[in-house]
């Protein structure tokens, strides 16, 4: 099993593509097998499907858009807000399959329709993959997951990252060798003939302030401990929101360090807490968040910094490798899913983030992308999504 990686940040699609693939073919002795492609918005995916076709038939390809930037073991690659990043595996005793669908309002339908054709690509349909790696256009992230569980079940790891772009315009782009699409689903089952190991957290501490939500919808909470949530996430946060008009807002840039969270379990006396970040205050008195939440739930504010982000992408890593028990010298490489808005929070320090995911992972191959949304496995073992999360897949001998 080999892994590499290569990035580009020329000017135009065809030659940043080319560019990536000499320097990922030099460094692998040759195509891989399978193929991780992560761009910014300032390569048109139709432009790099069309590259694509200068790849040998056999090579499977999943990609999607992340916003400004994508970073691998050499650093934060981004020049204006352009970048491809490139990730390489030559694993001829493994199978891998990737699929797609159109979500085409039925989410969960088209992460069945594109998780069975992953499995029929993998050449393997009978087989439960060891890991899934999902990638798809924001805002039904619930009922994706839901969709793919629907085909394997709840304990078979499921991680990734929603497709993200440069300005929250949604210029997101999901990218296979079929096509570019913007509201789709993509998604690789995985065999590999090694190891494979992945952790799922994030960077923030619980506070004392919290409630039950008591009504809600979908991603809209009506009211917390019956009353209007937007008034109560205002007093939760102190003069965080003073700006914002009462007849509310969006507070999406100013809420990334408290976000919401819900605990999923414990592991011996510590709970563990998927995230919610608050992106508008409604003029009726709700709060819209990017994850769904529902009636009799605790709401718990989080709080973080901006050094526990540095820092918590390597520590996630570290989580990886601990859970598989992988010896420093098996690793093999990485991939990692890092929320865009931790990644504009902590914008100036991105080298730093790339200096602890290389300490983790003693220097090896790894591609890390910045999206708005994220999935993986807690403590549980169970699929969740998530915002201002970091995922991380290790390989290892």
């Amino acid at each position: 099993m080999n892994i590499a990686t290569s990035w580009s940040t020329a000017t135009e699609t065809q030659a940043a593509f080319d560019q990536a693939m000499t320097r990922l073919r030099d460094r692998m002795g040759g195509y891989p097998g399978y193929l991780l492609v992560y761009f910014t918005e300032s390569y048109p995916a139709e432009e790099l499907h069309a590259a694509l076709a200068t790849l040998p038939p056999s090579v499977k390809v999943q990609g999607c858009s992340s916003c400004l930037g994508v970073m691998t073991e050499e650093g934060m690659h981004a020049e204006d807000g352009r970048a491809l990043g490139l990730l390489g595996i030559r694993d001829e005793l493994g199978a891998y399959g990737v699929g797609a669908a159109a979500l085409a309002g039925d989410p969960r339908a088209a992460a069945r329709a594109a998780l069975e054709a992953a499995l029929a690509d993998s050449g393997r349909p009978g087989e439960l993959p060891d890991i899934v790696w999902l990638n798809a256009a924001p805002g039904h992230e619930e009922a994706v997951l839901q969709g793919v569980c629907d085909v394997v079940g709840r304990n078979v790891p499921v991680l990734g990252g929603s497709a993200g772009d440069n300005h929250v315009a949604g210029a997101w782009r999901l990218l296979t060798r079929q096509g570019a699409a913007g509201d789709a689903v993509v998604v690789s089952v995985m065999m590999p003939a090694l190891h494979v190991s992945s952790s799922f957290q994030s960077g923030y501490l619980p506070t004392t302030s919290s409630g039950i939500v008591t009504s809600a919808t979908g991603r809209i909470v009506h009211a917390i401990d019956g009353r209007p949530a937007a008034a109560v996430y205002r007093e939760w946060t102190g003069s965080l929101l003073d700006g914002v008009p009462a007849a509310g807002g969006n507070v999406l840039s100013l809420t990334t360090l408290a976000p919401l969270g819900r605990m999923l379990g414990t592991l011996g006396e510590v709970p563990f807490y998927t995230l919610s970040h608050p992106d508008a205050l409604l003029a009726d008195g709700s709060l819209s968040l990017f994850a769904e939440v529902a009636a009799g739930e605790q709401l718990v504010l989080m709080t973080g910094s901006k050094e526990r982000l540095v820092a918590r992408a390597g520590r996630v890593a570290r989580s990886a490798i601990d859970l598989g028990g992988f010896a420093a010298d098996a690793i093999l490489g990485a991939v990692v899913v890092y929320c865009a808005g931790c990644m504009l929070t902590v914008q100036d320090r991105l080298p730093d983030v790339v200096a602890e995911l290389n300490n983790a992972l003693g220097g090896k191959p790894f591609i890390g992308i910045f999206t708005f949304g994220e999935q993986g496995c807690m403590l549980d073992g169970h699929p969740s999504h998530g915002n201002l999360m970091i995922s991380a897949m290790v390989f290892a001998e």
